[in-house]
């Protein structure tokens, strides 16, 4: 029936775009790796290109910067000074204080700490009098000013075991209290101890700290595959009871919140519920943090501004403060996707933020069912488009297909916050299409071989695979545009040719055109035949170049580079060297297939083709290995140093044509003063002094420098000058052989 229905073309396409979508589904499955890096970028690029930067201003970062270094000494500082920094903070308004700092162990710089450690250690007996029993004790003189306070104390929890050097697990001691959590769960849903993050052990503050404190917080979050921080978890499991995180401890704290909700669902955490404000999560609990923008995006205060009470009264009134550092050296620093160098105090801020203005990231639970319909849909869209029309005619509608696709996406996020990823559906579009491509393409490929076998024998292969790739250019109109035309020629070849066996000219000529000619396709140009030693190209045909003139003559400045070496070679391998000459040319012709009906020949024709070719044969009469004409010149701008030779009509035309050679500026500045006097000279023999204009040629040519051209205008002058041409004399020369 199928072989019916469609052909065995389209059996081999539909069979291919079904196993590319059935690829797909397995990595869908499977979601290797490299696929969730690709994932998570998208995730970023859609965060970095809608994200919202208009914060809710109720949180602030509490920073201990350079600034607080500077003017209140080394971090970590005394325990009295971070009751003070509570005490201030407390009075100017703050509704909550969350403490992104872990104190784990007793201030050294306690007084009694002190005195018991010189007595330990140095044997000396200390005693401080008229100090108040209240400041013996920094770590109780903090935990004194904590327990007045909405201050949360922040702790990290660990997912695997860590041993003390002393033997003892960390966080045996541990005076955290856990959260009060309301868990609502359908039937048949998991536990949510199984679902959140377990820890096994807590790096918790000082029990005197913990005890005191109104409540904690963990400040435990991990990034993602690629080290970037995208999500957090907002509950932790810990002996079978519920701990916020301090972001949301500390909002917990400023609400006056006494408890949360727990959703669960069959696939696991659904949500958590702070009072009227339902969070949505993924099913291990965690958040998508809706990042603002960049480090500093919320206000930051520097510590040592409240230690120095520089704020105005009621400064913080309804603030949430997070105290951290941005300091060189104690920053606690989070690659996001917004940025790389993320303050993780200010992710607090964030979160906390969220909660606030309700603006939540979502990747939904059927998220996963849209994205693989998406992709089976673009496979078989794409599968059944390229079944029965060609792939050229297809990338207008697959580029709507996708930009559709992706827009829809897009809208889903910058208008309801929900991500649904559009990688797994682009990536079976493209790979669907490139394999159907490929066959197309190979079964195209094998046709083409086919017809050009059987033609190669009647057409050049380069005008056979023209004809295969545009047909309508099987005519012998051609068309008028503008090109470069070179013309080259080996000096004196028949009288060379005499001294070598037929075998050692054709070797001659292979050694010398196969650079030659790679030359000139290196520099984008078309080679149109061999004319015995003599070589025809041309620029800006089949396909235009950009800047043709001066690829064309880079490319001759460049052969006569090139020959200088082969000379080497040929004086060795034949006894002789060879001498060329090149002109260039760019005008108007008519190029395409010339020729008879029955035998095309893809080259060009037009005047400026022969000028061009007399161009070539001027090299000679002036001594000169290239010759250019002014169209050359005026496209080539300064690139080159160009000396005028001459203003001649060539054989066969009666406009005047300025000729000149090219010289790199390297040379030209090397032969500085050689053209500086030729030219000084140029000019005497255009204004018809030329008594003048001979005797600097002569001066030139007893320095032996360009004796051909020199002579030439020696004789020149010497007749001029006997025979004046006259008021009407233009200084063109006309001659009259090629």
């Amino acid at each position: 029936m199928l072989k019916k229905a469609f052909g065995k073309d389209q059996l081999i396409l539909l069979g291919t775009g079904l196993g590319a979508s059935l690829l797909m589904t397995a990595l869908f499955i499977i979601q290797p790796t490299f696929l969730r890096f690709l994932d998570y970028k998208v995730y970023d690029q859609y965060l970095r290109s809608y994200h919202d930067s208009n914060a809710t201003n109720v949180p602030v970062i509490i920073d201990i910067d350079e600034k607080s270094l500077s003017e209140m000494g080394q971090f970590p500082w005394p325990r009295y000074r971070m009751a003070m920094l509570l005490k201030y903070l407390q009075s100017y308004g703050a509704a909550a204080v969350g403490i992104d700092i872990i104190f784990a162990e007793p201030d050294r710089t306690s007084p009694r700490v002190l005195i018991s450690q010189l007595k330990k250690e140095m044997k000396i007996n200390i005693v401080i009098q008229g100090l108040p029993p209240a400041l013996e004790d920094n770590d109780e003189l903090l935990a004194r000013n904590i327990a007045t306070g909405p201050f949360v104390l922040g702790f990290d929890f660990l997912t695997q075991a860590v041993k003390r050097e002393d033997g003892a697990a960390s966080g045996t001691d541990c005076a955290i209290a856990p959260a009060k959590v309301a868990v609502i769960a359908p039937p048949g849903a998991p536990s949510p101890h199984d679902m959140l993050f377990r820890a096994v052990e807590a790096i918790c503050p000082l029990p005197v700290l913990a005890g005191a404190a109104p409540r904690t917080g963990f400040i435990t979050i991990a990034p993602d595959e690629d080290s970037v921080y995208r999500r957090v978890p907002l509950l932790f499991s810990w002996n079978g009871q519920f701990y916020p995180s301090l972001a949301l401890s500390t909002l917990m704290e400023a609400t006056g919140a006494e408890s949360t909700v727990l959703k669960m669902s069959s696939n696991g955490v659904e949500s958590v519920r702070l009072g009227q404000t339902v969070i949505p999560t993924d099913e291990r609990g965690r958040m998508l943090i809706n990042y603002r923008g960049r480090m500093k995006t919320f206000e930051y205060i520097s510590a040592s501004d409240i230690l120095h009470k520089r704020l105005a009264p009621g400064a913080l009134s309804g603030k949430i403060a997070f105290i951290g550092t941005s300091a060189a050296g104690l920053k606690d620093i989070r690659a996001t996707p917004l940025d790389p160098g993320y303050p993780g105090v200010e992710a607090h801020a964030t979160i906390v933020d969220n909660i606030l203005s309700k603006q939540f990231l979502m990747v939904p639970d059927w998220a996963k069912g849209v994205e693989l319909a998406m992709m089976l849909t673009m496979g078989l869209l794409t599968t059944l488009l390229l079944m029965w029309a060609r792939a050229a005619w297809l990338a207008l509608p697959l580029v709507a297909l996708g930009w559709a696709m992706w827009y829809a996406t897009v809208q889903l996020y910058a208008r309801q916050s929900l991500f649904i990823s559009p990688l797994y559906p682009f990536i079976n579009l493209g790979l669907t299409f490139l394999l159907l491509t490929a066959i197309k393409f190979w079964r195209e490929e094998s046709a083409k071989k086919f017809i050009h076998g059987a033609f190669a024998h009647y057409l050049a292969p380069s005008v056979i695979s023209q004809i295969m790739d545009d047909p309508e250019s099987l005519s012998l109109d051609g068309q008028e545009k503008e090109i470069t035309i070179q013309f080259s020629d080996v000096r004196s070849f028949t009288t060379l040719s005499e001294k070598l066996t037929p075998t050692q000219v054709t070797n001659l000529l292979h050694d010398y055109l196969t650079p030659m000619t790679r030359i000139i396709t290196e520099n984008q140009g078309t080679l149109d035949k061999f004319i015995g030693d003599a070589v025809m190209a041309f620029w800006n045909a089949p396909l235009d170049v950009e800047n043709h003139q001066l690829k064309a003559l880079h490319a001759a400045m460049e052969q006569l580079d090139r020959l200088d070496d082969l000379n080497t070679l040929f004086i060795e391998k034949y006894g002789f060297t060879i001498a060329v000459g090149i002109g260039v040319h760019c005008g108007r012709v008519r190029v395409g297939n010339m020729g008879s009906a029955d035998l095309f020949d893809y080259t060009l024709i037009g005047d400026n083709v022969n000028l061009a070719s007399r161009l070539e044969g001027l090299t000679k009469y002036y001594g000169q290995k290239l010759v250019v004409s002014q169209t050359i010149v005026d496209a080539c701008g300064d690139t080159y140093r160009f000396r005028i030779l001459d203003s001649v009509r060539v054989k066969g035309k009666e406009k005047p044509v300025t000729i000149y050679t090219a010289y790199t500026h390297a040379e030209a500045q090397i032969r500085e003063a050689e053209l500086a006097t030729y030219e000084q000279a140029h000019e005497l023999y255009l204004a018809q002094r030329f008594d003048e204009a001979r005797a600097l040629f002569e001066e030139l040519r007893a320095l032996g420098n360009e004796p051909v051209l020199c002579d030439m205008y020696i004789e020149r002058c010497q007749h001029l000058a006997e025979e004046p041409p006259g008021e009407t004399w233009d200084g063109v020369f006309t001659h009259k052989t090629k």
